[in-house]
């Protein structure tokens, strides 16, 4: 019993690619077989392709498809780069202005830091609200810190 197949499939070769396969196959030291191989396809495909080129049905319209599309790339490439040159200034421009920034906060912060203190780092003197000591028992005295007062 023979083995089911699946519905062959048909492929559709654009004329590029046809010439493409003519041309490798035309190469000294080329055979027809090697480059179907190559292309997966069969090699009488590539020779009823080359017989075709040679009486002109497939034609090589293809050269001025390959320019335009070489030339839009050409200047799309040329769009990318100025694109590419611009955003690496303004990423320049930004690391400097980045760091001048950055340079101008912590000398604001360092002067700051010594004109203004915290309660928690400064010395506490104790005053009490009446002359009794706060060590008296009794007393409703309660310890006040007052911020850059001398201890004695």
């Amino acid at each position: 019993m023979a083995a089911i197949r699946g519905p062959r499939k048909v492929r559709r070769y654009s004329a590029e690619f046809k010439l493409k396969a003519v041309q490798l196959s035309q190469l000294d030291g080329v055979r027809v077989q090697d480059v179907a191989e190559a292309l997966e396809i069969h090699p009488f495909m590539l020779s009823k392709w080359r017989g075709a080129v040679r009486a002109g049905r497939i034609k090589a319209r293809v050269a001025e498809g390959t320019q335009s599309r070489q030339q839009r790339a050409l200047r799309q490439l040329a769009r990318l780069k100025a694109q590419y040159a611009l955003l690496k200034e303004e990423h320049e421009l930004l690391k400097k202005a980045i760091r001048f920034c950055s340079a101008r906060r912590a000398t604001y912060l360092r002067s700051s830091a010594r004109n203004r203190t915290s309660l928690a780092s400064a010395p506490c003197v104790r005053a009490t609200a009446s002359a009794a000591p706060a060590s008296t028992p009794g007393s409703n005295a309660r310890p006040v810190c007052i911020p850059g007062a001398m201890l004695s």
